[in-house]
């Protein structure tokens, strides 16, 4: 029988064989398999009897090739159950040959569903396999990825009936999605205009923000209706996020693809490896994974823990995660926009003679939890000031509400990705560096005249150079210039050095 393995997101074909032998019953299991898939024996044994077959009291060898895979979860047992049902001659497998099966049994022979379903049938698709057998909770699931017929099956029963007798399988139920959930206006936060250019800025050119400032100054409200500027994500990076959400068991109902931005907010108690990945066995993808092709949220970012801040420079550089465990290497791809938001000091109190009590030092060692390395690789730094009384009751309407900038930021995406298509990056920010300081795209001097007398005065890094680059060119973008100007350059100068680090008393 034919299955699919995960590894990450990575699915291989696996092939189960079974093989009956004289000797005392047992069922002994081989292939690199976890705790899981060792207890199928119980599961199977169970499942078939209560199914109305007979099982063979004879000593039962199942393999799973290859058999240098780690070998994860419970969903090659259905593809168990039929092997070794083949094997006992009970059953007449041609009706399954090419065929890949997938699912979990329950001890009464019902089909349980199982997490990952989703890139296991691209897998099979990839590997030439065009027919799969699924649970019938994933088989909406799984009929998202075309080019490959999906059959379902509630019982154990069913399957056997069908290869026994030509009984009916199941199709996937009708897709009648549920509407979509209302997103947040950027209309709803009041003033700010500093910030919403940012936030503006930061989507059209894929950039990541560090919002600085007093408590109701509207940073939250600012990063939760970052996901309304974003486009809806294209067929590629939807069944990326969607593949990743189906492994982590996240998938909206009815098994349809992520076609929104996702967005991930963990709390600050959140530890190392609910941020980036881990677990044991098969390490799971962590929130930044989670926030694939969309935004992970930082609220009160000094709070978290450092070696989970600090954890998340490698992926900010290169768009993946690489967890390494005893049972094998995983790898997930975490290709964000990253939004951090901070108070002032420890106590976030107006700060005054009568209000916060916090010394230099004690706001200097606040943010100082978010190191200068991490700092370096977010594009947008900005200090957001107290909303004013004229911002809340004088002003006589909201500001511009999201579905006008997503446009603006729909036109700038479209202009970067006709511009950097050909060598497949998709917003400006993926650009590196170096394309950005060559021909034809380097600047000239004039125009980069002010980056250069930051770079030498080491008040600006080299990362922070071609981070101000990238962001100048957003800003060309969504102005509708083919190209930055001194004044473009100057204003992402403003953005990335704009009083992030100035609450030192």
């Amino acid at each position: 029988m034919l299955s699919v393995g995960l590894v990450g997101v990575t699915g291989h074909l696996v092939e189960v064989e079974a093989d009956l032998s004289a000797g005392l019953p047992a069922v002994v299991m081989s292939g690199l398999p976890d705790t899981a898939l060792n207890e199928a024996r119980d599961r199977v044994r169970a499942a078939v009897v209560n199914s109305g077959e007979r099982w063979p009291n004879r000593r039962i060898t199942v393999n799973l090739l290859p058999a240098t895979l780690p070998k994860h979860g419970s969903a090659f047992d259905m593809g168990i159950a039929a092997a070794l049902l083949g094997a006992a001659g009970e059953l007449p497998l041609a009706a399954l040959d090419g065929v890949v099966i997938l699912g979990e049994l329950g001890l009464d022979g019902s089909v349980r569903p199982v997490r990952g379903v989703l890139p296991m049938v691209v897998a099979a698709l990839r590997a030439g396999i065009h027919r799969a057998v699924v649970p019938l909770a994933n088989a909406a699931e799984a009929a998202v990825v075309p080019g490959i017929t999906v059959k379902a099956v509630e019982t154990l029963h069913r399957l056997v009936a069908y290869v026994r007798s030509g009984g009916a399988l199941l199709d996937p139920p009708s897709d009648h999605p549920p509407p979509e959930p209302l997103m947040l206006d950027l209309a709803d936060v009041a003033g700010q205009a500093l910030g919403r250019r940012a936030i503006e800025v930061a989507a059209a050119g894929g950039h990541h923000v560090a919002m600085f400032g007093p408590p109701g100054a509207g940073k939250t409200m600012l990063a939760e209706r970052l996901p309304s500027l974003l486009p809806p994500l294209d067929d590629e990076a939807a069944l990326e996020v969607s593949a990743l959400h189906s492994v982590a068991g996240l998938l909206p109902e009815g098994g349809r693809l992520v076609r929104r931005p996702p967005f991930q907010a963990p709390h600050h108690s959140a530890t190392l490896a609910a941020l980036v990945g881990g677990g044991s066995g098969l390490a799971r993808p962590g929130a930044v994974s989670l926030a694939h092709r969309g935004v992970l949220f930082l609220d009160e970012a000094p709070e978290f823990a450092t070696r989970a801040l600090e954890a998340l420079r490698q992926p900010l550089e290169s768009g993946r995660v690489l967890l390494s465990r005893t049972g094998g290497t995983t790898e997930y791809p975490a290709r964000v926009q990253l939004v951090v938001a901070a108070n002032p000091c420890p106590c976030a109190k107006p700060q005054g003679d009568a209000h916060c009590e916090c010394t230099p030092l004690a706001r200097r060692r606040y943010l100082g939890r978010l190191s200068g390395p991490l700092l370096d690789r977010i594009d947008v730094q900005i200090e957001l000031m107290p909303v004013t009384a004229a911002d809340l009751f004088v002003t006589t309407s909201g500001g511009e509400p999201s579905a006008d900038v997503a446009e603006r930021v729909a036109k700038a995406r479209a202009a970067a990705f006709a511009r950097w298509s050909a060598e497949r990056w998709r917003v400006n920010a993926e650009v590196p560096g170096p394309r950005l300081r060559q021909p034809p795209w380097r600047l000239p001097l004039r125009d980069t005249q002010p980056l250069r007398r930051r770079l030498d005065s080491g008040s600006l890094s080299a990362r922070g150079f071609d981070r101000v680059l990238r962001l100048s060119w957003s800003i060309a973008d969504l102005d509708g210039r083919d190209r930055p100007t001194v004044d473009d350059v100057e204003e992402a100068l403003a953005l990335r050095t704009g009083g992030g680090r100035r609450f030192d008393g």
